[in-house]
């Protein structure tokens, strides 16, 4: 096998001044400079980067990142320097804590009739976004989609969230998750949720399949671990991830029991137990009695339309006649009203917390 060493090629004006800056105070170690007479050009390396600075090389010195555990411990606690030869280096914590914006309520009515595109993203995926103002980046909801099925070109990676839920909505895909045991299928009507850095990966997938995806924040990184393989053993499906537990919900095992809107039963996913109550996730259908005004305390409740019809009256808004596909946010504190709805009808409903304060006009 060729053995390949890469590096970065930097200008630079004099090449003495740089030699004290990468070895002393950025802690990189030189491996070699020449020539001896009148040194023109040093190779530095250290934290996983060879620098050649070279005195006869053109262009922009850019931008180095150093990321570290412990930012105060290094290069006497600054945050960015400027190298003699112009390169700017940052250094920034290794693992940034998880900022979870503030909600920017809003009144959101998102419908698969209004032909909003799709984009394709991440493993050749097709994603539709069902909250376009992402509650002012507090979260971000996704309508996806994997038209031919088939083994799905992904790899181990996790995602640093606060919550993520999968609701599979129609077709099926084969999951593997970290700590959780042999790979399974999730079938339409079930759900996972993927605590915060479990390490998981989708295998295939049957065709036509789609899922909804929950994530708080709206934006958050997904990182590969080339090292891992799933799956891990042996299982240990209790442990507990960031405060939260894996959870495969399954519809087949789930109690119908009187819904928090008066009219409707829901099953619940038992999410809400295992996030320390950080989220709640419930499907809905048409129970017993007529529907009534409601408002609500959640921080964050959005509902998406997986069968039948509805009308979402709201107060002050003009009503909206809801199918197969449609979203919908209810921002706290506004009076609504499920009317009208299909005896077929099933909601998806996902709450930031899961346990809140609903009350009936």
């Amino acid at each position: 096998m060729n053995d390949i060493q890469a590096e970065m090629h930097l200008p630079t004006q004099e090449l003495r001044d740089d030699i004290p800056f990468f070895t002393k105070v950025l802690g990189m170690r030189m491996e070699m400079i020449y020539p001896a007479d009148d040194p023109s050009v040093a190779v530095f390396s250290g934290h996983g980067i060879r620098l050649r600075v070279d005195r006869n090389a053109g262009g922009s010195p850019g931008t180095l990142r150093l990321a570290t555990d412990d930012p105060d411990a290094f290069a006497d606690g600054a945050r960015t320097l400027t190298a003699p030869n112009g390169l700017r280096v940052e250094i920034v914590p290794k693992h940034e804590p998880l900022v979870l914006p503030e909600t920017v309520h809003s009144f959101v009515v998102r419908r698969l009739a209004d032909q909003a595109p799709w984009i394709i993203g991440r493993a050749g995926m097709h994603y539709r976004d069902l909250i376009p103002d992402r509650l002012g980046g507090s979260i971000i909801a996704s309508h996806i989609r994997i038209p031919d099925g088939g083994p799905v070109p992904d790899m181990v990676h996790y995602h640093t969230v606060g919550f993520q839920l999968i609701f599979c909505y129609k077709g099926w895909v084969d999951l593997v998750y970290e700590d959780q045991g042999e790979p399974f299928r999730l079938h339409a009507g079930n759900c996972v949720i993927q605590p915060p850095e479990i390490r998981h990966r989708v295998l295939f997938a049957s065709d036509n399949i789609e899922v909804i995806e929950i994530g708080v924040p709206a934006e958050h990184v997904t990182t590969i671990d080339h090292e891992m393989e799933l799956p891990n053993g042996p299982a240990n499906p209790a442990r507990v991830f960031s405060g939260q537990r894996f959870v495969h919900h399954k519809a087949e095992t789930a109690t119908w029991r009187p819904f928090r809107v008066p009219g409707f039963q829901s099953r619940d996913t038992t999410i809400a137990e295992h996030t320390g109550n950080v989220a709640g996730v419930h499907v809905i259908r048409r129970g017993e009695g007529e529907p009534v005004w409601t408002r609500h305390d959640s921080d964050i409740l959005f509902t998406f339309v997986m069968e039948g019809h509805m009308v979402l009256e709201g107060e002050g808004r003009d009503p909206y006649d809801l199918a197969p596909g449609d979203a919908f946010v209810i921002p706290p504190g506004m009076r609504v009203r499920y009317s009208d709805p299909s005896r077929d009808l099933e909601l998806l409903e996902v709450s930031l917390p899961g346990a809140f304060r609903t009350e009936a006009d």
